[in-house]
């Protein structure tokens, strides 16, 4: 019957340490686009990559 007397207030606390950090995140933004980085991903806004330009051992190019 003690253990409970300790467990009630921890899980209180943790509850309430979650509902800080949920409000905290909301307050800063996080949730404000959920949809930008999951269509920022299919955007190809790049260029090609130039071509790879190997040397040998005598320091003449090759490919």
């Amino acid at each position: 019957m003690t253990v409970i007397l300790l467990l009630i207030p921890a899980a209180l606390l943790l509850a309430l340490f979650g509902l800080g950090a949920f409000f905290w995140t909301v307050r800063s933004g996080q949730y404000e686009d959920m949809d930008g980085a999951a269509e920022r991903i299919l955007l190809d806004d790049d260029g090609p990559l130039p071509d790879r330009v190997e040397t040998d051992q005598d320091g003449k190019r090759s490919r």
